[in-house]
């Protein structure tokens, strides 16, 4: 990777994740004694925005907190992960995400969400940021926020010419995808969906490895450049107007996997701040996700840039072995 620091705007919802440890999780009318509580800067925003800025990037985010203390907390976790919030503006009538999960002896959790100041994120937020927009190499977006400021902030990255990294993560308010997008999201450089929420956009009745590939060129047929379908253990499917490339997972010991797919994205924009080579970029995205895999947590599970290149380095994995 260049020498130069890219510049990496993320547009994504932000939590504070608060875990609670308990012997069991309480079934409805019962209470039980917690051991141990936690508060966490959580969300898609902070935690790509953090790996990103882990890989060596100038980090700004584009979010939304509440009128309240949480917002300072996630202000002050920010900008000890490096990452710029001159952007994370405050709904003061809101309160900031919350996540609260309840972990039980045997470490499975339980949680519930409340979106609070995300869904406040409007097109206006957006206009706002927009000379950070022209300014940034690479634009990473999380599709769960309001749709309007998601295709504002597309339209604005293109405006500008700046690459667009989109994950179309279903919105804010659409309780399913139903294939029905705005047109907008497929005038993105790269489409990073997960296998199932590709299968839903485009309709597929069956989402597994034999559909990937075609799963992929129907995301390109709509007009993406490419379509990076992720599958967890089973690799990415590369898919742009070039063809189709299987991109092998990571062999590494699962503790975790609640970053993975922040840290893949994160990890992706900044190696595509600097090359354009998807491919090559999915390599290194896939070996930050492997190892936000190892630990737990998910922001404090991110890999460093060099622990990154150790990994591949290590590995002999060719990406074009499995062209099809």
């Amino acid at each position: 990777m260049s020498e130069r620091i890219p510049k990496i705007i993320v547009i994504g919802s932000t939590y504070i994740d608060m875990a609670v440890k308990c012997g069991q999780v309480p079934a409805p009318g019962q209470t039980c004694r917690g051991s141990a509580l936690s508060y966490t800067l959580a969300g898609p925003g902070p935690t790509q925005a953090a790996q990103a800025a882990r890989c060596g990037c100038e980090v700004c985010l584009v979010s939304k907190v509440g009128g309240d203390a949480f917002a300072q907390m996630a202000l002050k976790n920010l900008a000890e992960h490096h990452v710029d919030s001159e952007y994370v503006f405050i709904a003061e009538s809101r309160t900031t995400g919350v996540v609260v999960t309840l972990v039980n002896a045997e470490g499975e959790n339980a949680s519930c969400y409340h979106s609070g100041a995300n869904t406040a994120l409007q097109p206006a937020d957006i206009e706002t940021a927009e000379p950070l927009i022209a300014k940034a190499n690479i634009c990473l977006i999380h599709g769960c926020l309001p749709q309007a400021a998601i295709v504002e902030a597309i339209q604005c990255a293109r405006l500008h010419g700046t690459k667009v990294v989109l994950n179309p993560a279903r919105p804010m308010g659409q309780s399913q995808h139903s294939g029905d997008l705005p047109l907008e999201y497929y005038s993105a450089d790269i489409l990073i969906p997960n296998l199932y929420e590709a299968a839903d956009i485009t309709d597929q009745s069956a989402a597994n490895m034999r559909t990937a590939k075609m799963i992929g060129s129907d995301l390109v047929a709509r007009g993406a450049k490419s379509a990076v379908i992720t599958m967890g253990a089973r690799g990415c499917m590369v898919v742009d107007r070039s063809g189709a490339d299987h991109i092998p997972a990571f062999n590494v010991d699962l503790v975790d996997h609640s970053g993975s797919g922040d840290a893949f994205a994160g990890a992706l924009a900044a190696y595509c701040a600097v090359k354009d080579d998807t491919r090559e970029g999915v390599k290194f995205a896939s070996a930050a996700g492997a190892l936000a895999c190892t630990k737990f947590g998910a922001i404090e599970a991110l890999p460093a840039k060099a622990e990154i290149i150790q990994l591949l380095q290590s590995e002999d994995i060719d990406p074009l072995r499995n062209h099809s």
